[in-house]
């Protein structure tokens, strides 16, 4: 086993993670979209990936990444 100081978090923090929950929803109605041809919706999904990663860096900002003072790693 490795030991885990110094360890980043891999992103196991609350703000990869919120991140990447709005991205896979934004990208599944994307790909929803495009198959449906409904060209709106798809520029829409597009918008909201780049959302996605702006909450991710303003979240990791506030202190709630993986090395901010907020996030608590969990021991695995």
């Amino acid at each position: 086993m490795t030991d885990s100081i110094g360890d980043p978090g891999h992103g196991h923090s609350p703000a990869a993670w919120t991140a990447v929950v709005i991205m896979l929803v934004a990208l599944s109605i994307g790909t929803v979209a495009f198959y449906l041809e409904v060209v709106w919706l798809v520029w829409a999904s597009v918008v909201l990936v780049v959302v996605g990663a702006l909450v991710g860096l303003v979240l990791s900002r506030l202190g709630w990444g993986a090395n901010g003072p907020k996030y608590v790693p969990k021991q695995h």
